[in-house]
């Protein structure tokens, strides 16, 4: 497994993150063998949101009552969590960003997960009321605290981070983004730049990409093997994606790895440095998904396989 110092940080973090998104409903037994298995791969890093489960704290709850883990086992891991939606119970949800509500949320996830102190706490998603004062209020409150060490977004463009960073003290380290082979206008934009009557060539992200690169923000990878939006995995799915899978399949019979190691790897393969989140509860699929965390894919392959998603090169 792929390890690295985070940038902005002091931590040393794997490349691949298990997401807790769906553990809600597994009994202690099942979440248990699910962390284990990723702490054998060589995960050391889990990514959670005060919403998953449905309920509020509701998977950062689970996780903690099933694993009970000592201050020492705690000091092990990488923990990250997530604050700003706030569901209305009508089927609906809105975003606060407001100092109040990150403030009472980290405190919220901090009883959840039964620990002390939060590594990363993550904006989650945007909010078209922020105001930038208010989250660098409660970033100074919970860090001079010693409740949360870092900070980061998810789902921010450029200009939506570079408003925050006017107020904000602390570097933000992360911003979580949906990325997958065949989900990857982030980095298919920059291969078609300027290139008339071609959907691939808007810019929809401000650059994100480069600037997360230059200003040593961690991209953070989620629905790493969603063919869309929640449209289903594009592994296996030969009658949707069969180029795609032709070449998944050759390249992981190639490195003898899975062949969900090979759709991890080509996310890892990027110099950017990302980490790919995992939001699988199977074991298997999680020990699959590690494989691919240093999977050597040459330059001929990874545009291979961006070819065989559909995007094109001039």
């Amino acid at each position: 497994m792929k390890t690295f110092t985070l940038p902005g940080t002091d931590l040393r973090v794997s490349n691949v993150v298990a997401g807790m998104m769906r553990i809600a409903d597994k009994s202690d037994a099942e979440i248990r063998e699910l962390v284990t298995t990723a702490i054998d791969a060589g995960i050391n890093f889990f990514d959670h949101a005060d919403v998953y489960g449905g309920q509020a704290h509701k998977c950062e709850r689970r996780f903690a009552d099933a694993l009970k883990w000592s201050s020492a086992q705690r000091e092990k891991v990488i923990l990250q969590t997530k604050a700003g939606i706030v569901p209305t119970g009508q089927g609906w949800a809105y975003f606060d960003f407001s100092a109040a509500h990150l403030i009472e949320a980290a405190e919220g996830s901090l009883k959840a997960l039964g620990t002390d102190y939060i590594d990363i706490l993550l904006l989650h998603r945007p909010d078209a009321l922020v105001e930038p004062e208010e989250v660098a209020q409660a970033f100074d409150q919970l860090q001079g605290s010693g409740k949360v060490r870092h900070f980061g977004v998810s789902n921010h463009s450029r200009s939506q981070i570079e408003l925050l960073q006017a107020a904000v003290r602390q570097p933000l380290v992360a911003n979580q983004l949906q990325l997958s082979i065949t989900h990857a206008p982030i980095v298919a934009q920059g291969l078609s730049i300027n290139m008339q009557g071609l959907d691939q060539s808007v810019a929809r992200d401000d650059g994100v990409l480069d600037f997360c690169r230059r200003q040593n923000i961690t991209i953070q990878a989620w629905s790493p093997f969603q063919r869309g939006f929640f449209d289903g995995t594009f592994l296996g799915d030969g009658e949707r994606e069969p180029k795609l899978n032709e070449v998944i399949d050759r390249l992981a019979a190639k490195y003898q790895i899975s062949p969900i190691g090979i759709a991890t790897a080509w996310i890892t393969r990027h110099p950017a440095n990302m980490q790919v989140v995992l939001g699988t509860t199977s074991p298997a699929r999680v020990a699959g998904a590690a494989e691919g965390s240093e999977a050597p894919l040459t330059k001929p392959e990874w545009y291979e396989l961006t070819l065989a998603a559909g995007y094109i090169t001039p």
